[in-house]
């Protein structure tokens, strides 16, 4: 089990230079966009069903970063603490997955919200951050606001449309799904929201991804996995499913000994993928 990296907070999501800039939309992004918004359509759908059969994809079970975009968080911080930003993101984000697979290892089982506070409280502590309550609570809230990555939306009720059957399989706290998943008005769309919560655990292990199963009453291979991260990714394949790795930030693959079936910049590549 590997750890993300101190140095590495892309890994997480960030493709901002966490002043707010990373929040403009790019003429490239609109397009991206728009393209995805194009795959509602006959031919798109029919091709889909097709594969669906040839392939035996039944659902879609989602990571939650694929859907939701993180990137205001790390832009707060930099807005609350100017010029600490960045390596304060870094190190929470770090710090947030390794306390959670610890305490799993220690079977000392805290939640996702919790580990992802102490992370944040260690991290303000170990770069000399005054962290106030107010700092604190600012920064959790925005866990709780996270808007849809621009090609989402369109995407999703394509594949919805082309018979797919949808759920999230995320470390977040059921609160933390049902919070993004109003603020994303995504209501309906997802016929289960998995959080490993429920089994006081956390992806890569094996009874986490297998929770779709038995929410879908599908075999492994009928069910795609779609990731965030690359670990993820191959923790998904190890288990058995069909894996898709939405990898935004073109980071080469995890060295864990699997490799996803399809890769991708975004959901817009997942319509494709599904569609050929």
């Amino acid at each position: 089990m590997v750890a993300p990296s101190q140095k590495n907070l892309r890994s997480y999501g960030r493709q901002t230079d966490l002043k707010g800039n990373s929040m403009l939309l790019n003429r490239r992004e609109w397009l991206r966009s728009a393209t995805a918004g194009l795959a509602l359509n006959l031919a798109g759908l029919t091709a889909m069903a097709q594969r669906e059969a040839s392939h035996g994809i039944k659902a879609i079970a989602f990571d939650a970063f694929p859907i939701f975009d993180p990137r205001p968080i790390f832009a707060l911080a930099e807005e609350l603490f100017p010029g600490k930003g960045g390596p304060l993101s870094e190190a929470w984000r770090s710090r947030q997955f390794e306390y959670a697979w610890l305490r799993v290892m220690a079977e000392r089982y805290a939640d996702f919200w919790q580990v992802t506070e102490d992370a944040l409280i260690y991290a303000a502590k170990a770069l000399k951050v005054d962290l106030t309550t107010e700092h604190r609570e600012r920064l959790m809230q925005a866990y709780l606001k996270l808007p849809p990555w621009l090609d989402v939306v369109s995407a999703l009720r394509t594949l919805e449309e082309g018979g797919f059957r949808l759920a999230f399989l995320s470390n977040f706290t059921p609160r933390m799904l049902e919070a993004n998943i109003r603020n994303a008005r995504l209501d309906g769309l997802f016929k289960h929201s998995l959080s490993t919560d429920a089994i006081r655990s956390y992806k890569p292990a094996p009874r986490a991804y297998r929770m779709a199963t038995e929410a879908f009453g599908l075999k492994r291979e009928e069910i795609l996995f779609v990731a965030f991260a690359g670990w993820d990714a191959a923790g998904a394949r190890a288990f058995g499913y069909k894996t898709f790795w939405v990898n935004r930030l073109k980071l080469p693959a995890e060295e864990l000994g699997e490799t996803a079936d399809g890769t991708g910049d975004g959901l817009h590549d997942l319509v494709t993928y599904l569609s050929t």
